[in-house]
């Protein structure tokens, strides 16, 4: 019994003296971790919830990240895709169906998306309304926030889960005015490894269609 009321009064004063982070605390360990690094690659789960589908949309890959604007996806399964971003031109390139769409966008357009959040772009303080928001996961020496944006967008919310340890992000699902949710969970993360810069390029077959939306348009 002694031993036990030792045990609780031990507990009791780790529980007291452990330091209690503020959700801006933790974007701010989060933002500053970001800043200090000039690349990141990791396994990812994205996962999409649409309200038309019972079923959820699941797809596995690699993710690499290059400062200042540079992102490439290769999804390995259930099919191959690869998504290329490269000085304002987002590339979708379709293996199966040999086809490479390109895509001209604007800065607005991919700051508020995961590469914001994944390489520390667009200041999540002043664009976010931060607050605690546990939702399910593991919950091991982490922390879960949720994230209002402070102007209209595409999203109505963001929830992040953030590793404690390393202070980078683990999980984000992106919820939208329609209802569906988009949600990103990675492992393996490593940062600032060295990433060459034909990492961005897309090598595409001969026979490939390419479908260019980014061509200056004729008046």
């Amino acid at each position: 019994m002694k031993k036990a009321l030792i045990s609780l009064a031990a507990a009791a004063c780790l529980s007291v003296s452990a330091p209690q982070v503020s959700p801006h605390d933790v974007i701010a360990k989060v933002e500053q971790t970001l800043s200090s690094i000039q690349s990141f690659q990791a396994d990812f789960v994205q996962t999409f919830y649409a309200t038309t589908v019972s079923k959820p949309l699941s797809e596995k890959g690699r993710v690499y990240m290059k400062k200042p604007d540079l992102m490439r996806w290769e999804y390995k399964d259930p099919e191959e895709k690869l998504i290329v971003f490269k000085e304002g031109i987002l590339l979708t390139y379709m293996p199966e169906d040999k086809q490479l769409y390109r895509q001209k966008l604007a800065p607005e357009q991919y700051e508020t998306e995961i590469l914001a959040l994944l390489v520390g772009k667009g200041h999540l303080m002043a664009k976010y309304e931060i607050e605690s928001s546990p939702f399910p996961g593991e919950g091991k020496n982490v922390s879960q926030l949720k994230l209002t944006p402070r102007e209209e967008g595409e999203y109505t919310y963001i929830l992040l889960e953030v590793d404690r340890t390393s202070w980078l992000i683990r999980r984000a699902i992106f919820f939208d005015w329609a209802g569906n949710k988009n949600e990103f969970a990675f492992e393996n993360m490593k940062t600032n490894a060295r990433l060459p810069e034909n990492l961005f390029e897309v090598r595409v077959p001969r026979d490939c269609e390419i479908i260019d939306d980014a061509a200056p348009r004729k008046k």
